[in-house]
């Protein structure tokens, strides 16, 4: 299984590390960009952003809406990708569609076959074993506009991602953190969590933020 999990997709402290997972050039890589999470936002900036960075690197673009898709259509579709792309945005919103689009079964059946999955802030954090980092740094669950009640992820990683971290807000991570019966690892925007074989670690810039320690970093 092959995931890059980031706070704020491929700035050039983590670029060379996310092309290392690929097994052709960037040229010949078709990506999945699935930019759902951020429908509900008002200011949708970074998705453009990252968009013109994939086609800077020189990757195939292809968008995807999960809220347009089912189990059978998503299984299909995503056989002729290399990369899916999950941006970030509002995560109750995206996990309520990567369930109702039988999204969370596809993508098992993409790793399994050797796809790479990379996330962005909440394309990264569905991926543990719950969302509960998506509020954290509000104090209440204030983004859950969708009310789903269930906040168990995907489950591919043993550890939970706090996102864009910083100066600001490593006090209340660092609480939360303490208060939860997971590993926590929280991410600038300048790192990443490479994931490679059952093997975690955490590349990029900056001071390493790892609470509960023992995950394998």
């Amino acid at each position: 299984m092959k995931l890059f999990l980031t706070s704020a997709g491929l700035p050039p402290e983590t670029t060379e590390e996310f092309l290392k997972l690929l097994v052709k050039k960037p040229e010949e890589t078709k990506v999945c960009f699935i930019a759902t999470a951020s429908h509900p936002e008002e200011n949708k900036w970074y998705v453009e952003k990252d968009k013109e960075r994939l086609l800077e690197l020189g990757f195939k673009i292809t968008e995807l809406d999960l809220k347009e898709e089912n189990e059978n259509s998503l299984t299909d579709k995503l056989k002729d990708f290399d990369v899916i792309f999950v941006e970030g945005g509002n995560t109750f919103y995206l996990l309520k569609y990567v369930r109702e689009s039988g999204f969370d079964k596809a993508l098992k059946l993409f790793l399994e076959r050797g796809g790479i999955y990379l996330g962005v802030s909440a394309g990264t954090i569905i991926t543990g074993p719950n969302i509960d980092t998506a509020w954290w740094k509000y104090g209440e669950p204030s983004k859950n506009k969708v009310g789903i009640r269930d906040l168990t992820g995907l489950n591919l990683v043993p550890f939970l991602t706090a996102v864009h971290i910083n100066e600001a807000n490593v006090a209340i991570i660092r609480s939360y953190a303490g208060k939860s019966s997971y590993k926590v690892v929280a991410l600038t925007d300048n790192q990443a969590i490479l994931v490679q074989n059952g093997e975690y670690k955490l590349v990029g810039e900056g001071e390493k933020y790892v609470f509960n320690t023992n995950v394998k970093l």
